[in-house]
């Protein structure tokens, strides 16, 4: 990530680069109306249009896309015309000469294939058309191709040249953030699928066979165990959103535990203290049940008298701390750092491991599952949630109070 970051920096500099160079040349002494010189004036304006044309970027190169920031990059360069293409299309095209955009995707064959900048003179007949020069730069992410820019100007110019490059670079970046966006999306999505598998085997299975059991004997507690089963499953399968709220969570591992404790009745026995205020905390989707079931297994397995566990959810100032702790028979604290590396698989499921990197990812490593545990001990996991997170907002309540 770092060498990313470094990346980053590089692309952005020659465009602050180019403001720098845009401002010198018309710099005077004097300052305008409180702004600085005009080389800081240029400088801020260059770096104000390539901040509004960034955000559309973020979510790849599309027409959409193109369409939003075009003529801020447009801006950037000072040019006549600018297009956006991708490798099959000119997806927006801002300014003069449109008439060219066939010409100019004919003539793109090269530079989409080898990656390299060029510059060609356009054939027009229009006299009055201001567009005869184009200088393409092409957009890659990963050293793969994905589009072309292409600025156009009157004339040849080794300023237009170096300048649509570094633009070229810039665009780039955004368009490798998006990139790496969507693979950041696709993870947890395919890490939250793998939860799900994880629940589907076992959990449901036992919880049915559970309520088989009250058919015949208890009829109004099989329909009331149903209807948990119900909720909590509508819970784990659903498709809105990579975020909850801490409210929804407990919710849900409320309609699971009661499931268990009609498995395993009086053996099982559960406290929670929740702090009001925290219940509006997004959180990531299926972070706190698998620690709950994490709880339940290692409580209850290789043990014939009862288990506590408790739950306790408390303000601490910018984040809200969850602790689930159980006094079962806890684990060795060097398989622990090995299943939360992936080193080994763990008996019940890859729960810890998946919250664990989910948490990472969301909030920073200093965010991972604190947990303490050792043979015969139980184990207390703490989660540290931050209230406010960019990117971070539930999808709404889906489960009826």
């Amino acid at each position: 990530m770092s060498g990313f970051l470094a990346g980053l920096c590089v692309a952005v500099l020659p465009v602050l680069a180019l403001g720098v160079w845009l401002g010198r040349r018309t710099a005077r002494p004097q300052s305008l109306g409180g702004l600085g010189t005009p080389v800081e004036h240029a400088t801020f304006e260059t770096l104000h249009t390539a901040t509004l044309a960034a955000p559309p970027l973020r979510a790849g190169l599309t027409e959409e896309t193109a369409r939003k920031s075009a003529r801020k990059l447009r801006s950037l360069l000072g040019t006549d015309a600018l297009c956006l293409t991708d490798r099959k299309q000119v997806l927006v095209w801002d300014g003069d000469g449109a008439h060219h955009r066939t010409e100019i995707m004919e003539r793109l064959a090269g530079p989409l294939e080898t990656g390299r900048g060029e510059a060609f003179q356009l054939t027009c007949d229009l006299l009055d058309c201001p567009v005869r020069w184009a200088v393409v730069a092409p957009l890659t992410v990963d050293d793969r191709v994905h589009g072309a820019l292409v600025a156009c100007a009157p004339r040849e110019s080794a300023v237009l040249v170096r300048a649509a490059g570094e633009v070229a670079r810039w665009v780039s970046v955004q368009l490798e953030l998006a990139d790496l966006d969507q693979s950041r999306t696709r993870l947890i999505e395919a890490e939250i699928k793998a939860l799900r598998a994880q629940i589907s085997p076992h959990f449901i299975f036992n919880s049915l066979a559970v309520i088989a059991s009250f058919v015949r004997t208890d009829p109004e507690r099989a329909r009331e165990l149903l209807l948990e089963f119900a909720d909590f499953t509508r819970y784990s399968f659903r498709r809105h959103g990579d975020f909850t709220t801490l409210a929804d969570e407990l919710h849900a591992i409320d309609h699971y535990l009661a499931l268990v404790r009609a498995r395993f009745g009086d053996r099982l026995s559960v406290t929670l203290q929740i702090a009001p205020e925290v219940l509006p905390v997004a959180l990531p989707f299926l972070c706190l049940q698998p620690l709950v079931e994490n709880a339940v297994k290692h409580g209850l397995e290789g043990k014939a008298d009862k288990c506590h566990i408790q739950i306790t959810a408390q303000d601490a100032g910018a984040e809200a701390l969850v602790v689930i702790e159980d006094d079962g028979a806890g684990m060795d604290p060097g398989l622990l750092r090995r299943i939360l590396a992936r080193e080994v698989s763990p008996s019940g499921g890859i729960g810890l491991s998946n919250v664990d990197d989910r948490l990472r990812q969301v909030y920073g490593d200093d965010h991972g599952l604190v947990i303490e545990t050792a043979t015969g001990a139980g184990m207390k996991i703490t989660v540290r949630l931050p209230k406010y997170q960019p990117g971070v907002h539930s999808a709404g309540r889906l489960i009826p109070e």
